[in-house]
Formats: structure tokens, sequence, C-alpha cells
């Protein structure tokens, strides 16, 4: 079936579609309030926790040191999703923090300014931050939490691809050098865990945690790759956020491997069937950025209402720390390729929100693409920045459509809806016309 025909969604009668369809959402879910119960009841039980970020957040390692994982980015999302931001935001603001600082960097400030105050629970104070250089703001983020809880904070830094395309592999000396290089940043953490926990590091405790993380790994690669299905098994923004979630807060543990060993036979069974998200599936589309969570539902309604899918994001790649990648660790040899599993995907992480027009020129052809949609958001540079530019050079060297909407991911007051809904009409009007022409001329 052409990803160009309209498709509908046909229930399998073999009577494991009820089971089956929806489950991924479901457990996903299901885990995620599980996890916020978790970090809530901690300080009960004397657990401490680490404070961390999606790209590179060490999960296996500090897992093995019985620390908790917080992960604030997911926390300033969840209030925006709740309706809930603009207050937190408003509370760092008075305190002095600018308008164009970071949303998500205003919305953990205002948590904290609450004792962890939350709307999913509360979260716990850190016993550690531990965080990469993929992001720039990461590094003064964590000095906030430095000076307000006067904890040891860790900056690993991960050597980046040296230009557009020129990204370095195992076996090439430039890639050895910065495996080594971070395989000894990875070592002077440990004696930092060991201080702040007063454990001693357990290299088989690791091993268990990274074979948890390599089920998960493959799994996410391939519920990333099944979506080239006709129709698409899941919106890669609004059911991929919720993959996410899981993927970061469950990284290293048994119920996210099984998670996402489920979540597998889900998608699968469904391309099997031809089950799709959508009642008729027009256009498939790609995501570039971070979703506007202040109207999250609405968001994706402005583009499913015209039958457009979103098939792919490159927020699946940057937000799970690289996990798109599949990279497996060699559990023989830990630290080593612990150090080159965080290279390897924290680089993916880097150069899909820098580099990012090349993966999706590739995936034009292989996932059926009409469209390419990019949401560069007020308070971010990080993600936004170079945006217009990726887009021109989508355009150049692919035969897609593309929009570039502009609002935020946390702050409802730069959001305008009607400005949004107008220009995704006319986006959509233009594909319609992109496909008439196509027709008539074939």
């Amino acid at each position: 079936m052409s990803s160009e025909q309209i498709t509908r969604v046909t229930p399998s009668s073999d009577g494991r579609a009820e089971t089956l369809v929806g489950r991924g959402n479901r457990d996903g879910n299901q885990l995620f309030r599980e996890w916020y119960k978790e970090l809530t009841t901690a300080p009960e039980r004397g657990e401490k926790a680490a404070y961390v970020f999606v790209m590179g957040s060490l999960a296996e390692l500090l897992r093995s040191f019985d620390l908790h994982t917080v992960f604030p980015e997911i926390n300033g999302l969840q209030t925006a999703v709740r309706h809930a931001s603009e207050s937190y935001i408003a509370d760092a603001e008075d305190y002095g923090y600018a308008s164009d600082v970071c949303g998500y960097v205003k919305a953990d400030v205002g948590l904290q300014m609450r004792g962890g105050d939350h709307p999913m629970g509360r979260i716990p104070p850190p016993a550690v931050a531990v965080y990469t250089n993929a992001c720039n703001t990461y590094i003064k983020w964590a000095e906030i939490w430095e000076r307000m809880y006067h904890v040891p904070i860790f900056t690993l830094d991960v050597p980046g691809s040296r230009t557009e395309g020129r990204r370095t592999w195992k076996g090439d000396a430039d890639f050895d050098n910065d495996r080594l290089y971070v395989e000894g940043q990875v070592k002077e953490l440990i004696g930092v865990l060991e201080g702040v926990t007063g454990k001693k590091f357990d290299i088989d405790k690791l091993r268990d945690h990274m074979g948890y993380a390599n089920r998960m790994s493959v799994g996410f690669k391939r519920v990333v790759e099944v979506n080239k299905a006709v129709p698409a098994l899941y919106n890669g923004v609004t059911d991929g956020t919720v993959y996410l979630g899981v993927a970061n807060g469950f990284r290293g543990r048994e119920e996210g491997a099984k998670y996402f060993e489920d979540l597998v036979e889900e998608l699968e069974y469904k391309a099997a069937n031809g089950i799709g998200t959508l009642h008729e599936e027009k256009y498939r589309l790609v995501f570039v950025g971070v979703p506007c969570y202040p109207i999250f539902r609405r968001f994706g309604e402005m583009f499913s209402k015209w039958g457009g899918e979103f098939v792919g994001s490159s927020y699946l790649w940057f937000a799970s720390g690289g996990m798109n990648t599949g990279f497996e660790y060699d559990l023989d040899n830990p630290l080593e390729s612990l150090a080159e599993g965080v290279l390897v995907t924290v680089r993916n992480a880097m150069d899909s929100m820098f580099y990012s027009d090349k993966m999706l020129v590739d995936m034009v052809e292989p996932y059926g693409i009409d469209g390419v949609v990019y949401h560069s958001i007020k308070s971010c540079r990080t993600v936004s920045t170079g945006l217009a530019d990726n887009r021109l050079a989508v355009m150049k060297d692919a035969d897609v459509g593309t929009l570039l909407l502009e609002s935020d991911h946390m702050d409802s007051r730069v959001v305008s809806e009607a400005q949004l809904k107008n220009r995704v009409d006319a986006f959509f009007e233009g594909l319609a016309t992109r496909k008439l022409i196509a027709a008539r001329a074939s």
C-alpha cells in the first residue's frame, strides 16, 4: 500500500487486539505513576536521588549505587501538560530569572522553591547532580542546584562530532582517544558516587543494569524502525512522549526492558494486521524539535484532523539520549563499553539537534514522508538555533513540504494557538496541492 493512499484502521478478528492494542500507552502511563510514587516516598526509606538529564543520564552507573534518577526536563514538561507550568515559571521570574531563560530551568527553580511539590508527587532533593555537555544549559542549571543544596555536581565532557557527517567510530584513532577520555571521567565519577552514597562500586551490579539497558535499546531502535509501516502504528509526538518517559525513567531497570519488549510485540501485531492510529491517514510527517506541551493535545489535533500523522521525530532521537542507535554494551568489559556507549549515544543525540538534515532526508523514502514540521521554541536556543537553515537544506535535497512553527515548550504566554492553527491549515492545503500536481503528472 502506498503512503499516498487513504488508510483505515482495521481491527483484527483473532481476539488479541483488545489485549495488545493500546497496551504501550496504558502500561507506560502506569509505570510513570509508579516512578513518581517511588520518588515521592524515597526520603522516607532513606534513599538518595541523583539529578540527571535525558542526554547522557548514566542511569546504569547511578543505579548500581542505588540512586534514584530525577529528570528535571520530564518534571517540567509534566507541569506544562497539566497546565501548571505558568505558576512555577512565575515563581522563578519573581525570584529574578529572566523571561528568556529556558522554561524547563524556570519550572524547576519554581519546583525547588516549593520544596519539590509537583502535580505528580513530591520530588526529592538531590544528593548529587550528574550531567553531560550535550546541552549548554545543563552546566549552568546544575550550578543552581549546587548553590541551593550544596551537593557535588559532576560534568561529563563528551567530545562531539567534529563536523557534519564526520562522526568517528570504534577503530578510528580519534574515536579511541575520545573513548579513553570519557572512560577516565567515568572512573572519576565512580569515586564521587562512592563518597556520596558510602557504598563501594560493584561492577557486577553495573553489569546487570547494563544488561537491562541493552534489552531496552534493542527494543527502542525497533520501535523507531517499525513505524515505516503504513498506516503508522503510533504518533511519534504524542505516543512517542510516553515511550520517552519510560526510556529515561526506567533505563537500566528490568521493568523498562520488559516494557519495550512488550511494546515491540504490540506494534508488530498492529503492523501485521494493518492497525493504525488514525481513521484516515493521508499525510506522513516528521517532527523536528520539542513539542508544544502547554497545548499538547490540541497541538496534535491540529495535524490529525487533516489526516496528518507524525511517523517519526528528532525528539525520539535526542530526548532518548541516542537510544535510537540501538547501541548494546559489551557486558564482558563494562567500564570500557559504558564509556563507548556514552560517546556513541550522546554524540548521536547532539547530532540529532545540530545536524539532523541528513537524517531527515534519509527518512523520506523508507518512511514515505510527505512533510517535515519544525517547531522553534522561544526559550531553547540549543534546539531552535539553525532550524531555518536546516529546513532549507532539507528542501534542497528532498521533495517534501516543510513548515516552521514558533511557540514554546513550556510558557503558555508565548503560545498563540490561533496563529499555529492558521499556519498548520495552510501547510496542509499546500500538501494537498502537491499531491494533486503529482497525481496529474503521473
